[in-house]
């Protein structure tokens, strides 16, 4: 008789635990059966236990006070730019007071997905929410771009949101959302005016004018394993697991250490790898010998780091290692670029590269327009790849989009799609793609960064600049694409 198991939730917000917290867990975890925990892709940590544990797991729960859920995602954990504060950017006024301040007003559970995201960074996705507060260059306010549930539908609150106000406008957008579903979920057309009324008239909040658009940086990937040096002769160390399992003992000796060394938090990243800041020069071969105990190995290939997979899927685990495997022979460079594979039809994964799954062992392959995974408008590349040949697919597209680079006169190509998918719309038309950074002007959603209506031909903007990389209007070339874009 096959046994029963259970998958537990355990939310971390803003993706930081205190070493403290985090060893009290693992105990819980261990005690319950479970031999390794997981990270999720919204920073989150998961084990696996039996059924005839789970009573004694949820007395353990309530005495120590830990949220969970069982195999259920009704509460999205909130993700946040936290880790990368003081090492893959130093240049915000963001800065860990400000992320707690914020955590601490969250007096509720969020059922829609909430960022918050410091813009100088590309380790956190920025668009991956339900309500993506992305920082201005304006101490203590956001931008807030908002994607309605089930839907690519984005619209850019028209002010700055101040930190103190992030809780309750994200709880009120909540309710406003969930109470007109049939206005806002899963709707092919939303009206912002409406939304936007209704959440003002149910909120007070501290006003900020948009100054100017928000600008993003070029996606790049930094490399988030090892021990590595950065400011004030301190240490990070990044942990990736390929299999995406961490030891309960290893995470136990972890956390041992930091709290040995006072070490307060350990983070978490949407990569589903951990990270720890502070370590001090003296104790680097401490640490050494615990990563030699239990042979961890913290120096894989970089076309092995950038792959956002849906949590607790094995297929996509074990198609993830069969390209990697098939990059590494190829040698092949994936320098900003990711790859996302979606088995589910809705899966909100980014990436600047998909792969779709269609039928067991059949595959779409996608990019999208400009190679951005912040994007969320697709060009299909192939249809119906089988899985074998998904290799050769991939890194075919890969040296195209190389080919681009170094190429101003090459554009992406007209591509044809025949799939009959109900929960796809495709057209053909043309549109403008800078040739320094691949941006696309597209009239049919116009420019929210610029301010510039949808609907606008591009051949009437006067003194255009690109909102990515600032080029002029005469950088931008005409090309016919045929976009595919996701319900």
């Amino acid at each position: 008789m096959e046994t029963k198991t259970y998958c537990i939730k355990v939310n971390l917000p803003g993706g930081v635990i205190s070493a403290g917290d985090l060893y009290e867990l693992l105990l819980i975890a261990e005690n319950a059966g479970a031999k390794a925990i997981r990270i999720g892709n919204r920073q989150q940590l998961f084990f696996c236990i039996e059924a005839g544990s789970l009573e004694d797991m949820e007395m353990d729960m309530l005495r120590a006070e830990i949220s969970y859920e069982i195999n259920e995602d009704e509460f999205p954990n909130i993700i946040s730019s936290y880790v990368t504060d003081a090492i893959f950017n130093t240049e915000s006024w963001i800065k860990e007071g400000v992320y707690k301040d914020i955590f601490d007003l969250f007096n509720f559970k969020p059922k829609l997905k909430v960022n918050l995201v410091d813009k100088n960074q590309t380790f956190i996705p920025f668009f991956s929410g339900n309500f993506n507060f992305i920082t201005s260059d304006i101490s203590n306010y956001w931008y807030l771009y908002i994607r309605f549930p089930k839907t690519n539908e984005i619209y850019c609150w028209p002010s700055l949101v101040y930190s103190d106000d992030i809780p309750t406008l994200s709880k009120t957008a909540e309710e406003v959302i969930m109470h007109h579903k049939a206005l806002f979920y899963d709707q092919l057309q939303v009206d912002h005016t409406r939304f936007y009324n209704l959440v003002k008239t149910k909120s007070d909040l501290v006003d900020q004018p948009i100054s100017e658009p928000l600008k993003l940086p070029d996606f790049q990937l930094p490399y988030y394993e090892g021990l590595n040096r950065y400011v004030n002769n301190k240490y990070w160390l990044g942990i990736y697991r390929r299999n995406e399992l961490f030891p309960l003992a290893f995470m136990k000796d972890i956390c041992t250490i930091c709290l040995k060394n006072r070490i307060g938090q350990l983070y978490t990243t949407p990569w589903k790898s951990i990270l720890i800041k502070g370590i001090n020069e003296v104790d680097r071969k401490e640490w050494g010998i615990i990563l030699n105990k239990y042979r961890i190995n913290v120096r894989h290939a970089s076309n092995e780091l950038n792959w956002q997979l849906e949590n607790l899927n094995s297929e996509s685990l074990e198609l993830k290692q069969q390209l990697v495997r098939e990059f590494e022979e190829y040698d092949l460079r994936t320098y900003r670029l990711c790859f996302a594979i979606k088995m589910q039809p809705k899966t909100g994964l980014p990436g600047s590269i998909i792969i779709k799954k269609q039928a067991p062992g059949v595959f779409d392959v996608l990019h999208t327009v400009d190679f951005n995974p912040n994007s969320k408008d697709y060009v299909v590349y192939k249809e119906n790849v089988q899985v074998t040949d998904l290799g050769k697919c991939l890194i075919e597209l890969c040296d195209y989009f190389y080919g681009i680079l170094i190429d101003d006169n090459v554009a992406l190509p007209v591509l044809s799609v025949e799939a009959d998918d109900k929960n796809v719309d495709k057209e053909t038309h043309h549109v403008y793609q800078c040739k320094n950074c691949f941006s696309i002007y597209d009239k049919t959603y116009g420019d929210m960064v610029n301010g510039i209506a949808p609907g606008t031909d591009f051949e009437t903007l006067a003194n255009y600049c690109c909102p990515v990389c600032e080029s002029s209007k005469d950088n931008f070339i005409l090309i016919e694409n045929r976009i595919t874009t996701f319900k």
